[in-house]
C-alpha cells in the first residue's frame, strides 16, 4: 500500500505553541499558518499552557521540551496532562527541541506524544509529520467512535481484531484494547493481550500493563516483582514507580511506597500529581515536615489546575497545624474560600473546608466550636456518602483533639465505627491507622478492627464449608449490617452466587444484600491516596471532542495510558513503517541542510 501524500490541514484548525523563546514561537506561527492552521495561541510558560489545555481542545500542540532555569519541562506538562486525561485523542501533540538524548527520546516515546521534532526543521518536514500523525487518528477513528458511544465491548473487539490481523497501528490498537479490557473488568484477557504485545515487541508499556492487570486481579505482590524487573531494565521509567507505589500502598508497605514516590517525584520534580502522592504518603508516615514542604509546592504549582486533588490542601492544613504555623493555616483557609466559590455544590469540597476550619478553630483555642463541628462530622459516619477519605480526615481530627487534651467520651467509639467500616485490607487499615498516628490508642483500635472483621469472615466461611451456606450468608449479612463493612457484604454475595442452588431463601437474601449495599454505599477495595485511583499510570487517556462544542469529556474514566507507544514507527507515522517502536528513530528526524 502506498503512503498517502500529506496534505495541508483542513480549515479551520487551531494550534497551541508552548515555547519560552519568542523567536521560536514566531517561526512556528509562520509555518503553521502556511500549513493551514487558522487560529494559533502562544504560551511562553508551562503553567499558562496547562491552563489553556484544561479548557480548550486544540488540533495541534507544539511544545518545547526545555524551559531553561524555570524547573519546568514539556515532558512534565505532557505527563500531567495525560495522567489527568486532559489530552484528547483528536489533538496531535509534538515535542519540539534543539537537542535530545536517547533517554529523553525514549521517555517521549512512552508518553502521550505523536512526534518529536528536532530543531532546525524545514516547513515541509513539519507538514509531513503533522499530516501523518493525523492519518493515524483517521485509521483508528472506528475504535474511538465506539468509545465515544460508550460501546466499550465493540471498541475492545475492534482493537483485538486490528492487533490479531496486524492492520496499521496494530500495537497502538492493542494498547487501547488492553485498557478497555481492564475497564470492563476482564483482567485476565487484558494481561494476555499485554503479554502478546511483549511477545511481538518487548515494549515497556506492555510490561507495565501486565503489572497493572496483576494489581486489578488482586495479585499486588506479583505486580511488585514484575515492576521491580521493569525498573531494573530502565531506572528512569517514572510510570513504573507510580504503579509500584500503588502496589506497595495496597500491600501496606508504606516505608517502601514513600521511597518509590520520592524517586518518581525526583524524576519529574514539577509533576503536580507525583508531588501530591509523595506529600500524602509523607503525611501518613508521620513525616509532617516533608509533607509540608512537598504539599505546599504542589499547591503553588497546581492549585488552580484540574490536576490538583483538594485532599492535598486538607493534609497541608494538618501539617501546618502540627507545626503551629498559624499563617500557613490562614493561607489554606484563604485557598479553600476561593475553591468554595468555584465548587459551591460539591459536598466533597464542603467537607474538606469544614475539616480545615475545625483545625483553625482548635489552633485559635475555640474548643467548644471545634468539638461541635467534630460531633456534626461524626453523625455522618453511617451515611452512604461518608467515604474512606472522610473517615481518614475525621480520624485525624479526633487524634488532634485527643492530644490537645480535649476529652471526647465518644472518641473511641467513633474510631471503632470507622475501623469496623473500612478495615477491609491491610493497606486500607494502615492508612486509616496512620491517619490518627498522633494518638496511638486510636491507631490500635483501627488495627484491632481488621482482626475482628477477618475473624467474622473466617467463622462465616467455616459455616459454608461445613455445609451451611444459608447460615454463612445470614451471618455475614448480620455482621455487615452491624459494621457497614463492604468486605463482609461482598463475601455474602460471593457465597450466595456460588451456593445459590443449595439456598432455599436465595431471593430474599439477595434482596437483603441489595438493600444493605445502598446503605453502605461505595467503598474502596484497595488502599488509595486521595481520589486519584482512576488515573492509571501506564494507561491510555481515551478522550474525545464533544460534537456540540470544544468541551472535553472522558470517554473512559480510568485512563492514564499515554496515547502513543507508537507501533507505527516514531520515525514515520505511516502504516507502512512496519510498526517499529524505535525511540532512536526520533534522533534521525533532523532534516538535511
Amino acid at each position: 500500500m502506498a503512503t498517502e501524500k500529506p496534505t495541508a490541514a483542513p480549515s479551520p484548525m487551531q494550534a497551541l505553541i508552548v515555547d519560552s523563546n519568542a523567536t521560536s514561537r514566531s517561526i512556528l506561527v509562520g509555518q503553521l499558518r502556511e500549513y493551514g492552521v487558522s487560529r494559533i495561541v502562544q504560551c511562553s510558560r508551562v503553567q499558562d499552557a496547562r491552563s489553556r489545555l484544561e479548557h480548550t481542545v486544540f488540533d495541534y500542540v507544539l511544545c518545547e521540551q526545555y524551559f531553561g532555569e524555570s524547573g519546568y519541562s514539556g515532558q512534565t506538562l505532557l505527563d500531567d496532562l495525560r495522567r489527568a486525561q486532559l489530552l484528547p485523542f483528536s489533538t496531535v501533540f509534538f515535542m519540539v527541541t534543539a537537542e535530545a538524548s536517547y533517554a529523553a527520546v525514549a521517555e517521549a516515546a512512552e508518553s502521550a506524544l505523536d512526534g518529536y521534532l528536532l530543531k532546525p526543521f524545514t516547513p515541509s518536514a513539519l507538514f509531513e509529520r503533522l499530516s501523518l500523525a493525523r492519518l493515524r487518528k483517521i485509521h483508528l477513528k472506528p475504535i474511538f467512535d465506539a468509545i465515544e458511544a460508550e460501546d466499550f465491548e465493540r471498541a475492545a473487539a475492534l482493537c483485538v481484531e486490528r492487533f490479531e490481523t496486524r492492520q496499521p497501528y496494530w500495537l497502538y490498537a492493542a494498547r487501547i484494547g488492553s485498557e478497555l479490557l481492564l475497564r470492563l473488568g476482564r483482567h485476565d484477557e487484558a494481561r494476555k493481550l499485554f503479554e502478546a504485545v511483549i511477545a511481538a515487541r518487548a515494549l515497556p508499556w506492555a510490561k507495565l500493563g501486565v503489572a497493572r492487570a496483576q494489581i486489578e486481579s488482586g495479585q499486588a505482590a506479583r505486580a511488585v516483582t514484575t515492576l521491580q524487573g521493569l525498573i531494573g531494565e530502565d531506572a528512569s521509567f517514572a510510570d513504573a514507580y507510580d504503579v509500584l507505589g500503588r502496589a506497595q500502598v495496597e500491600l501496606g508497605n508504606f516505608a517502601q511506597a514513600i521511597e518509590t514516590y520520592r524517586t518518581a517525584s525526583t524524576l519529574t520534580p514539577d509533576s503536580v500529581v507525583r508531588l501530591q502522592k509523595l506529600g500524602m504518603m509523607s503525611y501518613y508516615m508521620g513525616d509532617r515536615a516533608n509533607a509540608t514542604k512537598v504539599l505546599s509546592r504542589a499547591v503553588i504549582l497546581g492549585i488552580d489546575s484540574k490536576l490538583f486533588d483538594f485532599q492535598s490542601l486538607v493534609l497541608l492544613t494538618f501539617s501546618y497545624f502540627a507545626e503551629n504555623d498559624r499563617k500557613g493555616i490562614d493561607r489554606c483557609m484563604a485557598d479553600f474560600a476561593r475553591i468554595m466559590e468555584r465548587h459551591q455544590s460539591s459536598a466533597r469540597v464542603q467537607r474538606f473546608a469544614a475539616v480545615a476550619n475545625t483545625l483553625q478553630l482548635i489552633q485559635q483555642r475555640q474548643f467548644s466550636q471545634a468539638v461541635e463541628a467534630v460531633r456534626g462530622m461524626a453523625r455522618e459516619i453511617t451515611s452512604a456518602s461518608f467515604d474512606f477519605e472522610a473517615a481518614c480526615n475525621l480520624a485525624s481530627l479526633l487524634a488532634v483533639l485527643a492530644v490537645t487534651s480535649i476529652n471526647l467520651d465518644e472518641g473511641e467509639s467513633w474510631i471503632r465505627a470507622l475501623g469496623m467500616r473500612y478495615a477491609n485490607t491491610r493497606g486500607l487499615t494502615e492508612l486509616l491507622a496512620n491517619a490518627c498516628n498522633g494518638h496511638a490508642p486510636y491507631s490500635d483500635i483501627v488495627r484491632e478492627s481488621l482482626l475482628h472483621i477477618n475473624k467474622s469472615a473466617e467463622l462465616a466461611m467455616a459455616k459454608s464449608l461445613g455445609g451451611d451456606p444459608t447460615g454463612a450468608v445470614e451471618q455475614l449479612l448480620r455482621e455487615a449490617d452491624k459494621t457497614l463493612n463492604s468486605k463482609l457484604l461482598d463475601m455474602s454475595q460471593q457465597v450466595l452466587l456460588r451456593q445459590r442452588a443449595r439456598i432455599s431463601t436465595a431471593d430474599a437474601l439477595q434482596e437483603a444484600i441489595d438493600s444493605l449495599r445502598q446503605r453502605i454505599g461505595s467503598a474502596p477495595t484497595r488502599a488509595i491516596l486521595g481520589q486519584d485511583s482512576e488515573r492509571t499510570p501506564g494507561g491510555v487517556a481515551l478522550r474525545v471532542r464533544t460534537t456540540t462544542d470544544d468541551a472535553v469529556r472522558p470517554a473512559m474514566s480510568p485512563a492514564d495510558i499515554p496515547p502513543f507507544a507508537d507501533d507505527s514507527g516514531v520515525q514515520d507515522e505511516s502504516p507502512e513503517a512496519g510498526d517499529e517502536a524505535d525511540p532512536a528513530a526520533f534522533l534521525r528526524l533532523r532534516p538535511q541542510a
